[in-house]
């Protein structure tokens, strides 16, 4: 009884593990750039004393889906879209180098270049600072150029050029905040062939309705492995009134 019921427990934990991961993918399905976590269920012997006469599941992920997002136009000069394969080097909080395909980007109070989840838009120097300006124009290859206050459209002035990256997406690790990054020590160095769409935006990669049909299958699933137990308490009883009878 006890072998069924260890089975049945390890199998609610790890779908319970895998809802959760469904449901966080499910929750970004509208979020600029958003990779979706890859994971799936695999059997293991449950090893003891004696032979590993029986096998547990366990949820485990195994990686991410790096496919592009659907292309989506606002016509807004400083929304980017990566082309093809790459991403944008930003700065977080504590400082630390991470990649992202996010390329909704403002310019905050203190001039610096932002993208919307608030990280520090990287350039060839560090964080890109924008002057004071009429116009801000981001090219192609990530060029950042402004029009002065006061100045005709043929001062155009380059500030500063987005550092486009493209590492090997093996070696890259997404992180709880959804950004990714090298392992330690390591840093992108930029790539010329990274090219940016103008005034569009990648969304992001999840699949509503596979993400909702997950959602439903992984529910059955655990109410299939509560009623293992149910079963289980129940064949338990029925020994114990057995052995009492004897």
């Amino acid at each position: 009884m006890d072998h069924m019921l260890y089975l049945s427990m390890t199998g609610t934990q790890h779908i319970m593990l895998a809802q959760q991961n469904n449901s966080h993918n499910l929750a970004n399905a509208n979020t600029v750039g958003f990779k979706a976590d890859l994971d799936a269920f695999r059997s293991l012997p449950v090893y003891g004393p004696g032979h590993p006469t029986r096998a547990y599941v366990e949820n485990s992920q195994y990686g991410y889906d790096f496919s592009g997002g659907g292309l989506m136009h606002t016509g807004r000069d400083l929304d980017v879209a990566i082309a093809d394969q790459g991403w944008i080097a930003v700065q977080v909080d504590d400082g630390s180098e991470a990649y992202t395909r996010r390329g909704d980007l403002r310019v905050d109070q203190t001039g610096l270049l932002r993208n919307g989840a608030g990280d520090l838009v990287l350039g060839s120097g560090g964080p890109i600072s924008i002057p004071p300006h009429e116009t801000l124009v981001v090219g192609r290859d990530g060029t950042v150029s402004i029009l002065p206050l006061g100045q005709s459209a043929a001062t155009l002035a380059a500030v500063d050029r987005i550092r486009l990256v493209a590492p090997a997406l093996e070696a890259l690790n997404k992180g709880d905040d959804g950004l990714f990054r090298l392992p330690p020590g390591q840093l992108a160095q930029p790539d010329a062939s990274v090219t940016l769409f103008g005034g569009a935006l990648e969304s992001s990669n999840v699949n509503t309705v596979d993400a909702l049909v997950q959602m439903i299958e992984l529910a059955r699933a655990f109410e299939s492995q509560v009623k293992l137990m149910e079963v289980t308490e129940r064949n338990d009883e029925a020994s114990a009134s057995v052995m009492g009878i004897s």
